[in-house]
Parts: structure tokens; C-alpha cells; sequence
């Protein structure tokens, strides 16, 4: 994490993880140069010209004057309104080729750690078994299908992988151009 940064629970690098980046831009909210931006999306129904500051985000400004959230509260049942609250309206979202959501575990929202392939996630069997073992519920790949989708991770698909706040576990899906 870069020094002076506001801290993000929920997703702790946002620098590692391409979702802020370097720049001299202005924050179409505070209309502030602060040399950083969010470089990821914003749902909602306003036209917004221009990037967000990560302090904006952090504090809700951005989420509040723009009516808007970083993230889609899919995947967050279970977890109280202000979690809710704080990831999708105070969390910089991260880049994914399918709308992102957000992984649950201990009854509170996970920690976004980053977008892997299969060698990073080996690193993590268990996020590595429950994905497979998601893969399988959801039933469209035989075992050997779902093999080799997993083993190829980090092309044309990809794992987003997360961390519980509580536990520590680690958690992934699948994501696909």
C-alpha cells in the first residue's frame, strides 16, 4: 500500500491491484489534484466527467453527491446493511471481465486481495478447493473440463481471489473475457 493512502478494508492494496494509479488528474468530486485516482468503475445514473480521488471514495462523498456505488451488492447476503454500505459505497471496486461481486466468509465481507492465475491461487489450496468444488455445484464442466479450465487460469479467465477479514481464509471465482 502507498504511504498517505486512505485504508481500505476490504480492499487493502488498491495500488497492487490497478484499481488506483498515479496521477496529476483533478477529482471530479472535491475537484482536488491529490496524485492519485480511481481507475475502476462507478455505477450510476449521473453523467460523471472525470475521475475520483481515493479520499472521496473513503469518506462516501463520491458514492453520496454522485449517487452511486464501486461495486454491485451481489454476493454480500449475510452481512449487516453497514458492511454493505462500506463496500459498495466506500471501497474502491476492482477490473473484471464479468460484473464483479464481492466474496463472503465469517458472516463479513472478504478482502479483495487481487486477480490471479492458477499458479498465485495454487498457492492458496483452499481457495483453490472451494472454487473447484463451486465450479462443480454450478455443474457445467465434467471433471476433466473443470481440470483444465483451472489449470490454464490467467489468459482468457482468471481467479479473483480474496481474503476473510476474520478467519483469514482465502477465497476465489472464476472470472472469463
Amino acid at each position: 500500500m502507498s504511504d498517505g493512502l486512505p485504508h481500505f478494508r476490504y480492499h487493502p492494496d488498491p495500488v497492487a491491484t490497478g484499481s488506483l494509479r498515479a496521477s496529476a488528474d483533478r477529482c471530479v468530486c472535491c475537484e482536488r489534484s491529490r496524485g492519485w485516482i480511481y481507475t475502476a468503475a462507478f455505477y450510476t445514473a449521473h453523467d460523471v466527467d472525470g475521475p475520483f480521488c481515493p479520499w472521496c471514495i473513503a469518506d462516501g462523498s463520491a458514492a453520496v453527491r454522485f449517487e452511486g456505488d464501486f461495486t454491485d451488492c451481489y454476493g454480500l447476503d449475510g452481512v449487516s446493511e453497514d458492511v454493505v454500505h462500506t463496500v459498495t459505497r466506500r471501497t474502491p471496486g476492482f477490473h473484471a471481465w464479468q460484473q464483479p461481486h464481492w466474496l463472503v466468509h465469517c458472516q463479513d465481507a472478504a478482502a479483495f486481495v487481487g486477480e490471479v492465475g492458477h499458479a498465485e491461487l495454487s498457492a492458496h489450496p483452499e481457495a483453490l478447493d472451494r472454487l473447484r468444488a463451486d465450479m462443480r455445484r454450478d455443474g457445467r464442466h465434467d471433471d476433466e473440463q473443470l481440470e483444465d479450465f483451472l489449470t490454464h487460469l490467467g489468459s482468457d479467465s482468471t481467479a479473483l481471489l480474496f481474503r476473510c477479514t476474520v478467519c483469514g481464509i482465502h477465497l476465489a471465482y472464476a472470472d472469463a473475457a
